[in-house]
């Protein structure tokens, strides 16, 4: 009895421990600043997937810019253009008489660097406007905090002006879908303001109704397209004590105890090809139901749906003195102090910024998730699928949030059914295609011209998202819903690919390795390019293997099989590194932004330090020749890359570059602003994910037939704990570590199965329930395919890559059984 009773106590020690770790951890998760913001940059972003708000914490003039993810400009329609397939049969042909020059030359005829009448280059997503709140007296203010809670997304603004404290709370309710700010004061009768509203849009109208403000509209036109997303949103104050008077088109609050204010908004968008939604409606009825909940209950519903995803995973890297200063100056001081808290900070604000722009049942996380002030925003704030789309979603399945993959899975759908005419119009093809970018209209054809837009892999790289999901979550009915999706790929590559003028091999024409050139003139077109390679294998291999799990599709299987046979191998080439192109034309002075080739590496899995060296050094000597510094998102990927090149102190150098201020407003620098989003520069979204998916390299690694514990452990990350991390096989991880070596780790095993370690030789655990790894892992979510053997140039010379010392254990799993371990 007594021996129980201890059991007992020592379980609720444990659990108390775990409770109290969590809260701290928790509590240190906020970005924190002692003024307003000056700009958009130093603003707060709140969102809940379908709605964002950009919180500037003003006094004198409070500023929140807000967001519908449906806003954009133009109407439903696809950019397809018209005969052009014999031009792209004649741009194969120049390719394959080695005329490289006058086929990027027709090519840009072809497709012109402006969208031509008729066409166009996709829509812009834009702003809905902004809701301000005035307050006469303020300007002069005292002890400012303004600050953002990620572990509750909840953002605050507390000031004195006299002997009154003022405080804001504002969030974006993920239980009630409606915006939420509540006005207090320390002194009861003390909070009086004009309420306004305004938008860039030309057709926006703002009226007040019934003691609420309103603003409706509708969104631009944009080259051949009419705008006809209809928008309505309002705001609606609710007063304990004083009173609102209604003026033409602002209301005045005056005298009052606290102020709740609602703000909803609404669209006509029901899917990309159908607007006969009633947004004015949808608007309304929110904010009714919004008000029958007590404000605090309100906030604990927001609160506890939030933290459903968020509480998933944590990270404690450590902490210091700098957690007590602002964020801002963390940022400015980061490159010379070490302040570990920050990155465990940014990284879970790569995953705050997922959940508040990616919800299931809305729209995909955008190229600025869903947060813009303007109606022409960089890049049209749209869908870029040659890096930046694919960067946003890295950490969905690697830190517990698998929901939120499903808008992109959703937006797959639809482009598998507008992509089937990009592949019949200008390819002649079955299946489905798109290009580099894409819109809420679900457009497929080229986009930005002939030099940029070449490139019909977007679907390809994009359905890479379907089989990882797969095989993360083990689920054979998800793979049987998106099934389709992944044939409709293998049939376009099935009937587009080309003999090479060797007649060895299959390749794509034309295409481009994204944004990159290889000849003076900006010449990129070119024909069997290593990154097109690489993902035409992974289609492949991706239909074959889901035909012989569902069943379904032999014969067409076989017919990929054999035309996965005759794709190129990778190459090195005469500079030692990774060949970009099938043609030797890499220069080690390239200092291009994308490295496209290196998708082998990551987020693919077909270079591997362990089972191909030769390929992975020259990788890394790719990577080394286009150096560190680059855009936001690049320096993004860059992490990733070196985490599996298992050099930690090389990706924590990455972060660090990535974790400064940006050197200037436009450029290639990259950075990070005051808010912690990333900069391109301007603000692009993808590298704080691109970014966060690489923290998570760093720790857990399970693409290489195992699970690796600790692959790419920085020195600066000496002591640290990380739960909650997923792996493939739908496995559960946490892990533990003290003077850089492997502490504890705990696995939970949601599907059974085994579960392969790989760990450093050091390590020692204490269990009899390990056995050493012989063979390939059994488990068919750890499957390798093999690549074929390398070409390497005659002028190469080339050092294996030197790989640690590891070792294997394979532990058979039961379903739903958590296992612990601790190391000697």
């Amino acid at each position: 009895m007594r021996t129980k009773q201890f059991g007992c106590f020592v379980r609720c020690v444990f659990f108390l421990c775990i409770s109290v770790n969590l809260g701290y951890a928790q509590s240190t998760l906020k970005l924190r600043y002692d003024q307003p913001a000056k700009n958009w940059n130093e603003a707060l972003p709140l969102g809940n997937g379908r709605l964002g708000a950009m919180v500037y914490g003003g006094t004198e003039k409070e500023e929140l810019q807000l967001n519908e993810e449906t806003i954009w400009a133009g109407e439903p329609g696809n950019n397809v253009p018209k005969g052009t397939f014999m031009q792209i049969q004649k741009i194969r042909t120049l390719l394959a008489n080695d005329k490289p020059q006058e086929a990027q030359k027709l090519s840009n005829e072809t497709f012109p660097r402006a969208a031509p009448e008729g066409l166009d280059y996709g829509m812009p997503y834009q702003t809905f406007g902004s809701v301000w709140m005035s307050f006469e007296g303020h300007e002069k203010y005292q002890d400012f905090e303004r600050e953002l809670d990620i572990s509750q997304a909840v953002a605050k603004t507390s000031y004195k002006v006299g002997n009154v404290r003022y405080q804001r709370e504002v969030f974006t309710s993920f239980s009630d879908d409606v915006i939420v700010v509540r006005l207090s004061a320390s002194k009861g009768k003390s909070i009086s303001f004009l309420l306004g509203m305004s938008s860039p849009h030309k057709n926006a109208t703002i009226e007040t109704e019934d003691a609420a403000l309103a603003l409706h509209g509708i969104s631009g036109n944009v080259d051949a397209k009419i705008g006809k997303v209809k928008f309505y949103g309002v705001v609606k104050p609710v007063l304990k004590g004083g009173y609102l008077t209604t003026e033409k088109d602002r209301l005045r609050i005056e005298g009052a105890d606290e102020v709740i204010l609602y703000i909803s908004i609404g669209t006509n968008f029901k899917r990309y090809d159908d607007l006969s939604g009633n947004g004015k409606q949808l608007a309304q009825t929110k904010i009714v139901k919004a008000e029958r909940v007590l404000y605090k209950q309100a906030l604990v519903n927001h609160i506890k749906k939030y933290q459903s995803y968020f509480n998933r995973v944590t990270l404690d890297l450590g902490t210091d003195d700098q957690v007590a200063k602002t964020t801002d100056r963390r940022v400015r001081e980061f490159a010379s102090v070490a302040d570990p808290q920050l990155v465990a900070l940014y990284f879970q604000f790569g995953r705050y910024l997922l959940i508040s722009s990616s919800q299931p049942g809305g729209q995909p996380a955008n190229l600025q998730g869903v947060w813009n002030d303007k109606l022409s925003p960089p890049w049209d704030s749209k869908y870029t699928v040659n890096i930046n789309t694919e960067m946003n979603y890295w950490p969905a399945e690697v830190t517990n949030l698998k929901e939120l993959h499903q808008p992109l899975f959703e937006m797959l759908k639809d482009l598998s059914s507008t992509g089937v005419e990009s592949a019949r119009e200008m390819y002649h093809a079955r299946g489905w295609n798109m290009h580099h970018n894409t819109d809420l209209w679900r457009i497929t054809g080229i986009v930005d011209g002939g030099f940029y837009g070449m490139w019909p892999m977007g679907g390809a790289w994009l359905s890479q998202h379907i089989w990882q999901h797969y095989l993360f979550n083990a689920d054979e009915d998800f793979l049987k819903e998106y099934y389709d999706v992944l044939k409709g790929k293998a049939l376009f590559y099935l009937d587009v690919l080309q003999k090479d003028v060797t007649g060895k091999w299959l390749v794509l024409s034309p295409s481009i390795s994204p944004e990159n050139s290889y000849m003076p003139g900006s010449v990129g077109i070119a024909a069997g390019n290593t990154m097109d390679n690489q993902l035409i294998f992974d289609v492949f291999n991706n239909f074959i293997d889901a035909s012989k799990i569902l069943g379904v599709d032999n014969r067409l299987a076989d017919s990929v099989e054999q035309a996965l046979s005759l794709l190129p191998p990778m190459q090195i080439g005469k500079h030692n590194q990774l060949q970009e192109w099938l043609i030797d034309r890499d220069k080690t002075t390239d200092k291009h932004r994308h490295i496209s080739h290196l998708y082998g590496l990551y987020p693919a899995g077909q270079i591997s330090p362990f089972r191909t060296p030769e390929l992975t050094q020259a990788a890394k000597n790719s990577l080394l020749y286009r150096g560190d510094k680059s855009t936001g998102w690049s320096m993004g990927w860059k992490v990733n890359w070196w985490a599996r090149l298992l050099d930690g102190n090389q990706a924590y150098k990455l972060i660090k570059d990535q974790l400064s201020p940006p050197l200037g407003e436009t450029g290639q620098g990259g950075g990070t602003y005051p808010n912690l989003l990333d900069a391109h520069p301007p603000f692009q979204i993808d590298g704080n994910f691109g970014c966060t998916s690489g923290i998570a390299e760093m720790f857990l690694q399970s693409y290489d037939g195992n699970l690796y514990l600790l692959p790419a452990l920085p020195d600066a990350f000496d002591k640290g704990k990380v739960t909650g991390l997923r792996a493939r096989g739908s496995f559960e991880v946490d892990l533990e570590w003290e003077n850089n070596r492997l502490k504890r780790v705990s696995i939970l095993s949601e599907k059974g199965g085994v579960c392969r370690l790989r760990v450093a030789n050091d390590v020692s655990f204490k269990t009899n329930e390990l056995i050493k790894a012989e063979g390939e892992n059994p488990n068919p979510y750890y499957k390798i395919h093999p690549i074929k053997q390398v070409l390497k140039a005659a002028q190469a010379d080339i050092s294996p890559f030197e790989v640690p010392d590891t070792q294997l254990w394979d532990l058979k799993t039961e379903k739903g059984r958590r296992y612990v371990f601790e190391v000697k």
